[in-house]
């Protein structure tokens, strides 16, 4: 489970839809696999957007909130909404438990989760980093980074990261936004995302 893995999964389903060129979008995690599809295979790509996520390592772990998943116990849910008020507990972002229950599925009468969380585990620390940029040129088409500005993941320390490998980079915050910047203003997110796609 590394970027490179990812960004391959991505350039597969590219060629399996015959699409030999595209505009890419990535979520945190997602927009790691983006950059470095379009660092490595930059004919693949048109133009590049990145939300709340920068090609640098993170001090920062998920590992809290995989274990907490693990720990959910599943055995005992019958319901959706006692997962839910479990996780509430746990977890204070009402918008991250929404988020993470959609992984949550009724498989063979009992709750599971769709997601492989030992294996999300075992790889958090190449999640948490980027992959070696040494031996890649940077991308030239055009991208854009936004960032939820209470979010901590795109930082003014990012930048140059950012500027060193998307030269053509523009960065944009969108104020009063966390990390889940697309679920919490859905709509100037959108609008952001559209001026730049035009």
């Amino acid at each position: 489970m590394t970027y490179p893995v990812m960004a391959a999964d991505v350039r597969t389903l590219l060629d399996k839809q015959g699409i030999k060129r595209s505009d890419l979008i990535g979520h945190s995690m997602g927009g790691k696999a983006a950059m470095w599809l379009a660092l490595t295979e930059p004919e693949r790509v048109n133009r590049l957007v990145v939300v709340d996520i920068a090609p640098v390592r993170y001090d920062h772990s998920l590992q809290d909130i995989v274990q907490i998943l693990r720990r959910l116990p599943l055995d005992h849910v019958t319901r959706r909404e006692e997962a839910d008020d479990w996780l509430a507990q746990h977890i204070p972002e009402p918008a991250l438990c929404q988020f993470l229950l959609k992984n949550l599925i009724w498989r063979g009468n009992r709750y599971t989760w769709r997601i492989n969380l030992a294996t999300i585990e075992n790889a958090m620390p190449d999640l948490m980093a980027f992959p070696a940029v040494d031996r890649v040129r940077p991308f030239q088409g055009r991208a854009l980074f936004i960032a939820g500005k209470r979010s901590s993941y795109v930082l003014r320390e990012h930048h140059t990261a950012i500027e060193r490998l998307f030269p053509r980079a523009s960065i944009e915050q969108l104020p009063d936004a966390g990390h889940w910047l697309h679920s919490e203003q859905p709509e100037q997110f959108l609008a952001i995302v559209q001026r730049f796609l035009q």
